[in-house]
C-alpha cells in the first residue's frame, strides 16, 4: 500500500458497538449521528455538512465513555460477555463516525476538515489515555484473562488475548508515574503527527516547479503537456504549466523530460521541498517523534522502538529484519553499481566522456536505454491502459474469476466528491458481501500516494458488511476525454484493490479482528499477490485495449513485459534504503536521537553503515517526507513491503501450481487467508496455503530480475 491503508486511534476493542440513544438525544438533527437510510449504513455525504462532523466526534467520545463507564460500575464479576464483548461493543458510533471524518482528512482535507481535526486530536487522544490506563477496566480485563482465557476457544479467546494485551502494551502495568509519562508521550506524539500532516501536504503542494515555454517540455507527450497546463490552472496560472511533485523521491515524469535543467529543478523541489531548504521544514517534528518513540518503549523496557514494535509482527525482532535485509542487500549491491555503470556509459555515448550521471538524469537515460533495446516507451504502452478498462476489464475481473465476485455500480450511492465512484459486490451466491469505492484521481485537497480503508468493517457480531474504499492519486485527463495509466499505475489499481479484497472478503466474528486488522509485516502481501493477476495473460488481454478497442500486439505486449525488470536494481534499491533509513531511526535510545540540524547527515551515516549511501538510487523516502513513518503507522514497519513482498511472490508461485485463474484455488486462498482477519496464526495460514515453513526470498529476487 504504498502507503497507509488505515488511521488507527485506538487500542484493540475501541473501535466498537454502542447504541445511539445518548447521541440521538442531545445531537437529534446531526445526520452522522443517526443510523444511516442509505443502503448497508453507507455514509450519507448527500446529508452531512462539514460543520457536523466536530459535535458528531464530541458525541461519540461521550456516549463511548458512558460505555466504559458501564462497564467499569458494574457490581457482577467480570466475565467474558460482560467485560470484554462489552468492552468491544462500546463505541460503534465512534468508530463509524471516525472512520468517515478520517477519510476525507486524507482524502478531501478541506479548510474546514483541517480545522476540526485540529481540535478533535487532542479530544481524541484524552480519551485513549482514560482507557488505556483505566485501572478499574483493566482490572476487570485481566481477571477474565486470569480466569476465562484457558476455557474459551477461537474468535472469543483470540479477542480476549488481544485485548488483554494491547492494554499491556499501552501501559496498563505501569507505575502511576510511569503512566502519567506515557500519557503525556502519547498526546505529544499526536500533536506532532497532526502538525506533520498538514506540514507535508503544503510542502508538497508548494513544491510544484512552475514551467514558462512550451519549449521547456520538449520530450513529454501532448497528453502530459496538457496536463501540466490543467494543473498550472487548478494552482492559480503563476505561469502557463506546472510540474506537480508527487510523494515519493523520484518523479517518474524526469524519464521523459529533455531538459536537462527542468530535470535538475524538478529533482530537488521534490528532495528538498521540507528539509527547510524552502519555508517548509518536518525535521524538527520528524526528531522529537522518534526520541518521544525512542522513550515510550524505555519506559516499556525495551532498549528501543524498533524493538518494542516488532515484537508483535511476524518478523518478531530487528535482528530478524537486519538479516532479512541484509541477504536481499548482498545480491542487490554488486548488481545496481553494474547498472549504474552501464547507465552512464550510455549517456556518455552522446553527452561526451566528461558525463557525469546524476540523480535528476537516470529515469532519462535509462528509459532511452529501454527504448533502443526493447523498442517499447511509456507513451506507447499506456494508450492501452484506458483507466475504466483497468479497473472492469481488469482488476473485476480477475476477482470474478478467481473469487467469483461480480460488481454493479450503485450511482444512488451518495459519495463526497464527484470523481468517486461506488460499487455493490456480489458474491456467487448472489449475496452482496461488502460496498467498494474508488476515488482516484488526484487533487489539491488530497495528500499523495495510494491506499484502501474503511467506512465500516465486517463484523458478524455488529452484521455488518464491510464498506471499503480505494484512494489513489492518477492525473484526470480533460472533461470529455478518457484517462489513461502507466502500467505502474496500473499495477498500483490491483494492488490496493488487493487490500480492498482482504477487507471485502472478511468473515469475522468480531470488528476488532477481522479484515486487515493484521500486523505491518503481513498486511501488505494481499495486495502484493494481487498485482500478480496484472500480468497474467487472459487478464491482461481483457482490459489491455487502445481507443479502438483493440488488444495490445503481441509483440509490444512481450517487450512491455519484458521491460518491467529491465534495470531492476532502482525499484529494490529505494525502498532498502527508506527501509534502512526508519529503522535507523528506531534503533535508537532516547538520548541518541538527532536533533532536526543533525537529520540529515544521521540518514546519510545510517545509509552508509549499511552499504546504500548511493546519490544515484536516494531512498523512495527521505526523513522530511517519509509519511508513512512519521506521519502513518509504519514507524519501524516500512520493511513489511519487502517482507511482504516475499510472502507474495511464495502464494503467487502456489497459484501458478494450482491454477491461477482457478475458483478453487481463489476459495482456499479465501478461506484460509484472506476471510480470516486476525483470528489465527498468520505463519501457519501462509505455510498452509503454499506449503513452505518459512518465506522465500528466492521467489522476489527472481520476480524481480535479480
Amino acid at each position: 500500500m504504498n502507503t497507509s491503508i488505515t488511521r488507527t486511534l485506538f487500542t484493540v476493542g475501541l473501535a466498537s458497538t454502542l447504541t445511539l440513544s445518548m447521541a440521538q438525544k442531545t445531537n437529534s438533527k446531526n445526520p452522522l449521528l443517526q443510523q444511516s437510510t442509505v443502503a448497508y449504513g453507507a455514509p450519507d455525504f448527500n446529508k452531512v455538512c462539514e460543520s457536523d462532523y466536530l459535535p458528531a466526534l464530541q458525541a461519540a467520545i461521550a456516549e463511548a465513555r458512558a460505555n466504559i463507564k458501564k462497564i467499569v460500575s458494574n457490581k457482577a464479576k467480570p466475565t467474558f460477555a460482560n467485560t470484554i464483548k462489552a468492552y468491544e461493543n462500546s463505541g460503534k458510533l465512534l468508530d463509524r463516525v471516525s472512520n468517515t471524518f478520517f477519510c476525507l482528512t486524507g482524502s478531501h482535507k478541506t479548510p474546514k476538515i483541517a480545522e476540526t481535526e485540529k481540535v478533535i486530536m487532542p479530544e481524541l487522544v484524552k480519551f485513549e489515555n482514560e482507557i488505556s490506563f483505566n485501572d478499574k477496566l483493566f482490572t476487570k480485563i485481566k481477571y477474565v484473562y486470569d480466569h476465562e482465557y484457558k476455557s474459551l476457544n477461537g474468535e472469543d479467546k483470540r479477542l480476549l488475548e488481544e485485548t488483554y494485551n494491547g492494554f499491556v502494551r499501552s501501559g496498563a502495568l505501569l507505575s502511576k508515574e510511569k503512566k502519567a509519562r506515557m500519557e503525556q508521550i502519547n498526546s505529544r506524539i499526536s500533536d506532532l503527527q497532526q502538525q506533520w500532516g498538514n506540514m507535508l501536504p503544503a510542502a508538497t503542494n508548494d513544491a510544484v516547479v512552475w514551467v514558462n515555454s512550451v519549449d521547456e517540455l520538449k520530450g513529454l507527450s501532448q497528453q502530459d503537456i496538457a496536463q501540466c497546463k490543467k494543473d498550472a490552472e487548478s494552482r492559480g496560472n503563476k505561469a502557463p504549466y506546472a510540474i506537480v511533485i508527487i510523494n515519493t523521491t523520484q518523479q517518474p515524469i524526469l524519464a521523459s523530460l529533455d531538459n536537462r535543467e527542468l530535470r535538475k529543478k524538478v529533482y530537488e523541489a521534490s528532495i528538498n521541498r521540507a528539509n527547510g531548504t524552502n519555508k517548509h521544514n518536518t525535521l524538527a517534528v520528524a526528531a522529537e517523534i522518534a526520541k518521544l518513540r525512542a522513550e515510550k518503549a524505555e519506559i516499556m523496557g525495551y532498549k528501543n522502538y524498533a524493538q518494542f514494535s516488532l515484537e508483535k509482527t511476524m518478523a518478531k525482532t530487528p535482528e530478524n529484519v537486519y538479516s532479512f535485509l541484509k541477504n536481499l542487500i548482498k545480491v542487490y549491491k554488486p548488481v545496481a553499481d553494474k547498472e549504474t555503470a552501464e547507465i552512464e556509459a550510455y549517456a556518455q555515448k552522446t553527452q561526451g566522456a566528461d558525463f557525469r550521471l546524476q540523480p535528476y538524469d537516470r529515469f532519462y537515460y535509462s528509459s532511452k536505454m529501454k527504448q533502443e533495446q526493447l523498442n517499447v516507451n511509456d507513451d506507447e504502452i499506456k494508450q492501452y491502459f484506458n483507466i475504466d478498462s483497468v479497473m472492469v476489464n481488469g482488476v473485476f475481473y480477475a476477482a470474478g474469476k478467481v473469487y467469483g465476485l461480480t460488481f454493479k455500480e450503485r450511482k444512488d450511492i451518495p459519495v463526497y466528491h464527484k470523481d468517486m465512484k461506488a460499487f455493490e459486490v456480489i458474491n456467487a451466491q448472489g449475496k452482496t458481501v461488502a460496498l467498494w469505492y474508488c476515488d482516484y484521481f488526484r487533487r489539491p485537497t488530497k495528500r499523495g500516494g495510494a491506499w484502501m480503508s474503511a467506512f465500516a468493517k465486517q463484523s458478524k457480531e455488529w452484521n455488518q458488511i464491510p464498506i471499503i474504499y480505494n484512494v489513489c492519486n492518477f492525473a484526470k485527463a480533460p472533461e470529455g476525454q478518457p484517462s489513461y495509466v502507466t502500467w505502474d499505475e496500473a499495477t498500483t489499481m490491483f494492488h490496493e484493490f488487493g487490500h480492498a479484497l482482504h477487507g471485502m472478503l472478511s468473515n469475522c466474528q468480531y470488528n476488532s479482528l477481522s479484515g486487515t486488522a493484521v500486523p505491518r509485516d503481513f498486511v501488505e502481501m494481499p495486495s502484493q499477490f494481487n498485482e500478480s493477476f496484472a500480468s497474467i495473460d487472459e487478464v491482461f488481454d481483457n482490459y489491455a485495449k487502445n481507443a479502438l478497442g483493440k488488444n495490445m500486439p503481441a509483440d509490444l505486449k512481450a517487450k512491455m513485459i519484458k521491460s518491467i525488470n529491465f534495470q531492476p536494481c532502482y525499484a529494490l534499491g529505494e525502498n532498502l534504503a527508506a527501509t534502512c533509513v526508519d529503522l535507523a531511526w528506531h534503533m535508537l535510545s532516547s538520548k541518541d536521537v538527532p536533533s532536526a540540524a543533525e537529520a540529515e547527515e544521521f540518514e546519510k551515516k545510517a545509509l552508509a553503515e549499511v552499504g546504500l549511501l548511493d546519490s544515484q538510487i536516494p531512498p523512495r523516502y527521505s526523513t522530511s517526507y517519509f509519511n508513512h513513518v512519521f506521519g502513518g503507522g509504519y514507524a519501524a514497519g516500512y520493511y513489511s513491503y519487502l517482507w511482504t513482498e516475499v510472502l507474495a511472490d511464495n502464494i503467487a508461485e502456489a497459484f501458478q501450481r494450482k491454477g491461477a485463474l482457478n475458483r478453487s484455488t481463489g476459495e482456499e486462498m479465501k478461506e484460509k487467508i484472506l476471510s480470516r482477519g486476525y483470528t489465527i496464526d498468520l505463519m501457519k495460514a501462509f505455510s498452509s496455503f503454499t506449503g513452505l515453513d518459512e518465506p522465500d526470498t528466492e521467489s522476489l529476487l527472481k520476480a524481480r530480475g535479480l
